[in-house]
This record gives C-alpha cells, structure tokens and sequence, in this order.
C-alpha cells in the first residue's frame, strides 16, 4: 500500500511541464516572423510579437551577429532605429558602424538560453567592439567576441573606454524612442563623474545593471498605437525632479554589490526580469493570450 504522504505528493502538487509545452521551445522553433501587423504584445520579460521584420545581416554601417541564434529580428521601430544608430555611430567615428547582437526571435517569446528580456522585439544587445570592417562571413561572426568595457573587478572602465564610446551612449539616450540603456555599472559611474549640470538629462535612461560588459542594451518605449505593449514603469526620480541616476545610490553597485554586507538586502532589478518563475519555465498559458495567435499565424 503506498503511504498517504507519497501519494499526495504525486497526486496532489502540479506537475512540471512538460518541455514540448515550454514556451521558450514552441517560441525558438519558429524560423519566421507572423504574418500579421507589427505588434509587441506584453512587458519585456513576459510577452511575444507579432509582425516582426529582419535586421539585414548585412548594411552600409552595420552587422547582426551570432546569427545561428536566429535573433536579429525586431518591432520596425527598433529595426530603423538600430539602422539609424549605426550610421551615427560611423559619423562619429565608432569603427565603421555598430556590430548588433541579440534583438528577438522571429515571433519573440522567451528564449531557450540567455535573456530573460528581449520577448517583444524592443530590446537590442549592441557591442562594445567597434567594427573596423563590415565584410565578416557567417562564421567569422560565430568566432569573434566583443570586448569589455568594464574592469575584471568591475569598479572602473577598461583603456577601450573614451569619448567616443560615452557619446554613443548619448546619441542612443537621447532619442526620444528610448526608455533607457543597461549598462556596467562603472560606465555610469564614468559617465556621471565626466557630465556637467547642463548636460545630464539624458543620463537619466542609463541604468547600472550586471552583465553588461561587453555590450550595452538599449530598450524602446511601446510604440504609439501599441496597444498590447505593457510599458516599463520607472525606477529613477522623474527629471522633472532632478533624477539622473548620478546620486550616492549608485556606489552600491561597486560597494555593497561586490561585497555584500552580513543581512544586506538584493538591490531590486532595474529590469523587469519575472521574480517568480524564470523565462525557461514560462508556458503559453503564462503569457498574454494573443501570443497563441502569433504562435498559430503562418
């Protein structure tokens, strides 16, 4: 006879899902965009897309790259506006342009490995390395790495770090599309250190975060008219009150972060990464239910 207790633990707690049910794995099959209007649906770290277009692998200022991972796709507004930033970031003398990382997959959703963001084609890993050509084959992007900006014992910025980097930052911070940029934490420390009172609105939308020291990650707000779009809600005083980032706070992320104190509570995520249940374990039911339509769309 099998005991009560067993029996209740097989009987009565929810059964896990099955990996044919995870929506990261019906997600990561698709190879194409849907055939429907370019619609992000949900928040950043529990959503999908409809509508998605391709990054050209291949543009006058720029390179997608890793693309075995299948995840240069994007909302339109973010596709033109990695277009546009490219071609800044050449005028100014960024290499020949921007080599461009992870955005979405073609119909979003959570992903098999890496993000936990980057579901509804709003979010775009740019990498610190500065291309100095723009002719790399398919297997040179699978081979080469970016490199980091951020110390090994991430309380200062590396020798790549000069004006020119700080000014892409600005040119992407200042674009009324954005919502904010995810960088290493000594990167805003540097940022703030250099800025003058005049000039610091725009660090406003540089957010300190882990990981981040090899690329920096810009996020656009939802677009006008999208409906689905679940906008991020702020985490930084409004500018209207003075709020840059640039206060005592961000110490913590070369202080207490690196070196938690006995007791210290986590510093809350300026991302909207799901607290209870990870990416990996999401199944449709967890996300919004139009994503079932964009999942079934040809």
């Amino acid at each position: 006879m099998i005991p009560r207790i067993l029996l209740c633990l097989a009987l009565c707690l929810p059964a896990p899902a099955m990996a044919e049910n995870l929506a990261n794995k019906l997600f990561g099959a698709k190879q194409a965009p849907s055939q429907q209007d370019p619609m992000p649906i949900g928040s950043y770290a529990r959503g999908c897309a409809a509508g998605l277009v391709e990054l050209p692998e291949t543009g006058p200022t720029w390179q997608a790259m890793r693309l075995s991972r299948g995840r240069n796709y994007g909302h339109p507004a973010m596709i033109g506006f990695l277009i546009e930033l490219s071609q800044a970031a050449a005028q100014i003398g960024w290499g020949r342009g921007l080599y461009i990382g992870d955005i979405s997959q073609p119909r979003g959703g959570p992903m098999t490995s890496g993000h936990a963001s980057h579901q509804i084609g709003l979010d775009a890993d740019i990498w610190w390395l500065a291309p100095q050509r723009l002719d790399l084959s398919a297997k040179a992007r699978e081979n080469i790495s970016s490199i980091p900006m951020r110390s090994a014992d991430q309380r200062s910025v590396t020798e790549a770090w000069g004006p020119r980097a700080a000014k892409l930052l600005k040119i992407a911070a200042s674009d009324p599309r954005v919502d904010r940029v995810f960088v290493a934490a000594a990167i805003k420390i540097e940022l703030c250190r250099g800025a003058t009172k005049a000039d610091k609105k725009w660090l406003q939308k540089i957010r300190p975060i882990a990981g981040h020291d090899t690329h920096f990650h810009v996020r656009l707000k939802c677009p006008k008219g999208a409906r689905l779009c679940e906008t991020q809600k702020p985490t930084v005083a409004d500018l209207s009150n003075g709020g840059d980032g640039c206060d005592d706070t961000l110490t913590w992320w070369v202080t207490d972060y690196l070196n938690p104190p006995k007791g210290a509570k986590k510093k809350p995520k300026d991302d909207d990464a799901p607290r209870k249940k990870g990416p990996r374990e999401f199944t449709l039911a967890d996300l919004p239910k139009q994503c079932r339509t964009v999942l079934a769309s040809d």
